[in-house]
């Protein structure tokens, strides 16, 4: 029989299932994130409009009605302010981006500083604002994964539930900035999350269609470029889908290697940190009064590339002054992403590879936007490493699912040919140069995350270190562990006692009455501290080549706590490592 308690006892569960709170968590961080990126959009737009006089993102089209010292101060004096944001306001005194927020979900449980975000997004809108060749996703993602890894630190929850949360951030950011609510839930469980399991992935979708809603609510629901259906004409174009794909694993490459080749350039200008985005500033201005279009995100130029409205030689340059100005953007300080750079690159190589097809062979083309659509995708893909969740925003943000086949066939020999000979993407390659590593990045997450000071054995045998030598053989004998720990009167460790250390002289009973606890003891033994984490205790283990070691509080005081063995810490990750699986798949 059903009673009103038995209902409100199951509702109760229901709700407080984690599962289920967590469902919710995501729809507030997903409403957030997504509030956050319209509002970091349209200041974007106001930065624009003050200094350019234009809200759209055709910035070269105000630009080439303005006078041309002030299209080569904007982006200095932008510089300026965002070297000082930059310098004096963020953390290791550098922009912030999607690489940092992919280093959290791996390292730190997903905690992040919102305090951070913001003031990266801020260096980011100015950066953009003022014309640098930057893409604004990246800081976007970085600031919904911020607000949604605050609210994870700020609820208390486990890190893997902060590590889901912050993927929905990632994917309400990613759904707001594109309209693309597919693609921006799997664009968290690829690139930050990296799994697609049910108990991550349902919260995730969650946030992404909130995010999508706070933005159509005020962007409205259009896709980002209008383009008319464009059919595959043959299946003889797939050589040609083929060949744009290798191009653009290629051009991915250079594209790259140009940033860093930049960044490291400017590391070794003997400049103030502060002072090096304006020097970029004053380059990117420079190549801005020659081709204004690579001012800005560029999406401007990216739909013009789409309707086919620019020569082959031009498509040529601008993808070259593109890869330049966005290189010199990043490399020399400016906060930003390089998704929409990616975007606007593979537009134009890929149009001018639909050119050059369509002209040599017309009947089995399907037309030069075709290819532009597809080298969109297939650059994108190869630099941001997931070609997935690219190949599902190119089509969200266009409309046009008739070339998925092209598509998927360029993305996959884009990404395949980065991966074998540059690495990963743009993003790892970025935690790489800062000398993190993301191998096991997730089962590293669990060592650090896990004291030694929760997973102590207490069943230590101390003696005191006046203790003579006949009650010594006899605790050996009777030990368990084979080790006594000898304390001073403060209770600091002065050191260990094995059977190995007994030496001759102390089984003689001829120095029964003369040497003490203290005198054959060894002293200064490897110990451990209470705050040390399970990695530390596995190194340390390795070096002595002991089954355990001693822990202590701190090594000023070295008060005795306990000891950790092999056994005990390998224990203690198995069950923390079942936990956190069985937390995020419901295995």
């Amino acid at each position: 029989m059903v009673t009103y308690s038995s209902i409100i006892t199951k509702c109760w569960r229901v709700i407080g299932n984690d599962h289920m709170i967590l469902v919710f968590l995501a729809m507030i961080a997903g409403g957030l994130a997504g509030s956050a990126v319209t509002l970091f959009r349209e200041f974007i737009a106001l930065i624009q409009a003050l200094l350019f006089g234009s809200t759209s993102e055709r910035l070269f089209v105000n630009a080439d009605a303005l006078a041309w010292w002030k299209i080569l101060l904007v982006p200095v004096v932008g510089g300026l302010v965002v070297g000082a944001v930059v310098h004096f306001l963020l953390p290791q005194k550098r922009p912030h981006g999607v690489a940092d927020v992919i280093e959290a979900s791996a390292l730190k449980g997903g905690r992040m500083s919102s305090r951070t975000g913001l003031v990266a997004a801020l260096a980011s809108a100015i950066s953009i604002g003022t014309g640098a060749s930057v893409g604004r996703e990246g800081p976007a993602v970085h600031l919904g994964a911020s607000l949604a890894g605050w609210m994870g630190r700020r609820l208390h929850l486990t890190r893997s539930l902060t590590r889901t949360l912050l993927g929905c951030g990632v994917a309400a950011a990613v759904a707001a900035s594109f309209n693309a609510p597919i693609a921006g839930a799997l664009f968290a469980s690829e690139v930050v999350i990296g799994h697609y399991a049910l108990r991550a992935f349902a919260p995730i979708v969650i946030a992404s269609v909130a995010g999508t809603a706070v933005s159509r609510a005020f962007f409205g629901d259009f896709p980002a470029f209008a383009l008319a259906e464009t059919p595959l004409a043959s299946f003889w174009e797939f050589p040609a889908f083929v060949g744009l794909g290798v191009t653009a694993g290629i051009a991915a490459i250079v594209f790259m290697h140009t940033i860093f080749s930049v960044q490291q350039l400017s590391t070794k200008t003997p400049l103030p940190g502060w002072l090096k985005p304006a020097v970029g500033g004053l380059m990117v201005g420079l190549i801005g009064l020659v081709f204004p279009e690579v001012l800005g995100v560029g999406y401007g130029l990216t739909e013009d590339a789409l309707l086919f409205n620019i020569s082959l030689s031009m498509l040529v340059v601008l993808c070259l002054a593109k890869i330049a100005a966005t290189a010199i953007s990043i490399g020399w300080g400016f906060a930003g992403g390089v998704f929409s750079p990616s975007l606007v690159i593979g537009a134009l190589l890929g149009g001018a590879w639909g050119v050059v097809v369509t002209s040599l062979f017309p009947e089995y083309s399907s037309g030069a936007s075709a290819y532009t659509l597809v080298g969109m995708g297939a650059v994108t893909a190869a630099v941001l490493g997931a070609p997935i969740s690219t190949t599902l925003i190119i089509f969200e943000m266009t409309g046009d699912y008739a070339l998925t086949l092209g598509v998927m066939v360029a993305v996959v020999i884009a990404s395949e040919i980065t991966q074998q000979f540059y690495g990963r993407s743009f993003f790892s390659e970025q935690l790489k140069r800062r000398g993190i590593d993301l191998k096991g990045g997730f089962e590293a997450d669990i060592m650090h995350s896990i004291r030694i000071g929760t997973i102590l054995a207490r069943d230590s045998e101390l003696v005191s270190m006046d203790v003579c030598l006949p009650d010594l053989r006899t605790m050996l004998q009777n030990s368990k562990i084979g080790e006594i720990y000898v304390i001073r009167d403060s209770g600091a460790l002065y050191g260990t006692i094995t059977l190995a250390d007994m030496s001759e002289a102390a089984f003689d009973k001829a120095y029964d009455d003369l040497l003490r606890a203290g005198d054959v003891a060894r002293t200064g033994p490897q110990v451990l501290c209470e705050d040390d984490d399970l990695e530390a205790a596995l190194s340390q283990l390795a070096e002595t080549g002991e089954d355990r070691v001693a822990v202590v509080d701190d090594t000023d005081t070295m008060i005795f706590k306990g000891y950790v063995t092999h056994a005990g810490v390998m224990a203690a990750y198995n069950k923390a490592l079942l936990k956190t699986r069985h937390d995020e798949h419901g295995e």
